[in-house]
């Protein structure tokens, strides 16, 4: 009987719940890193800040103009030198994020594809196929995923360039001479679309390469030749564990949003700390959730590309056991067309 790759993703997420501490303690810890470095980042950065008596007064008059004249001369000099550190700040985040992001990938991909040729083994072993080994060295891998993730950084990088396009674009649509800012807006709001859409789908067929990285021990060209492959070949299966683990994440959420605001309509009622921590707590919550969920998905796509195809296919149609006809006696008398004499 064919077997359902979203429902096995889902059975192994529940079943397999280290796949999923594993893909949390790698991004958490990304995160982590970068949100302390943005704060002190941030806290370092303000503490360069000089105030003069005059700019204390013009923030005290509370007039847009001369507000704004205050903070461009409290800014000026410095944010150069902020932008500068940003920049130098993000690439070592991003080197940080391609070396644990290969080496968690190494850890989840081999235990899923260890569970999943495990799940098969029998039908594998009853239709003659043998399992293939990881002959490939943990290095040879590494360097293959950190091609893999560094052309994923390279995709985050052209996206933020094309939304800067988007906006220079945008701009042709409404001159002064012209002033058509709603069309301007409808522009950008289009050039946008498309460059999130074609980022996202680069960004999914790199993530779906890396499968067939640690798997097969393919190179970065080769593995992505691999996805397009399975794609194509499984389009059904591969749509539809994208379609419902994307659903089920849509749903945490939506649900997620309507519960952080409730602890933000009682700011007026509970202490600001407490609604802080609250915040916190649930978005951690949320994040738990879409981790597991992201595990989910890459278990499905491991389980398409290890489940034979026996399996995979629908069920053959049995036609009906045709119902034998029942044999007419012709020679008997009450089946005659001939009418019979009525004997009195």
């Amino acid at each position: 009987m064919p077997i359902s790759p979203t429902a096995e993703a889902f059975r192994a997420g529940f079943r397999r719940p280290s796949l999923t501490f594993a893909e949390i303690t790698w991004r958490w810890v990304v995160g982590a890193t970068a949100t302390l470095l943005f704060l002190f980042g941030l806290i370092e950065y303000l503490d360069t800040l000089r105030l003069t008596s005059g700019d204390i007064l013009f923030l005290r008059t509370r007039n847009a103009f001369l507000v704004s004249q205050a903070i461009g001369h409290i800014l000026r000099g410095s944010l150069s030198r902020a932008m500068l550190s940003l920049l130098v700040a993000s690439l070592l985040l991003a080197l940080l994020w391609m070396v644990a992001a290969s080496l968690g990938r190494i850890a989840t991909i081999e235990a899923m594809v260890e569970y999943f040729r495990s799940r098969f083994a029998a039908h594998v072993e009853s239709i003659g196929e043998k399992d293939s080994e990881f002959t490939v060295s943990g290095h040879g891998r590494f360097t293959s995923l950190l091609r893999l993730n560094f052309l994923r950084v390279a995709v985050v990088l052209a996206a933020v360039v094309g939304f800067a396009g988007a906006l220079v674009l945008a701009g042709f649509a409404s001159t002064p001479e012209h002033p058509r800012p709603g069309l301007a807006f409808l522009v950008f709001l289009l050039l946008v679309s498309v460059v999130c859409i074609v980022g996202y789908e680069l960004n999914w067929l790199l993530s779906l390469a890396a499968v067939f990285v640690v798997r097969d021990g393919d190179d970065a060209v080769e593995s992505i030749e691999t996805a397009v492959e399975l794609c194509r070949q499984r389009t059904g299966a591969v749509f539809a564990v994208s379609t419902w683990t994307g659903l089920a994440h849509f749903i945490a959420f939506a649900g997620a949003s309507t519960v952080v605001a409730f602890p933000i309509g009682l700011t007026g009622l509970l202490p600001w700390r407490m609604v802080v921590l609250l915040v916190i707590l649930l978005t951690l919550l949320y994040l738990a959730v879409a981790d597991w969920l992201y595990t989910v998905r890459l278990a499905g796509y491991v389980c398409i590309a290890e489940m034979p195809d026996a399996l995979l296919a629908p069920p053959p149609i049995i036609p009906p056991t045709p119902v034998p006809a029942e044999t007419i006696d012709r020679d008997e008398l009450i089946l005659s067309d001939i009418p019979q004499p009525v004997t009195g």
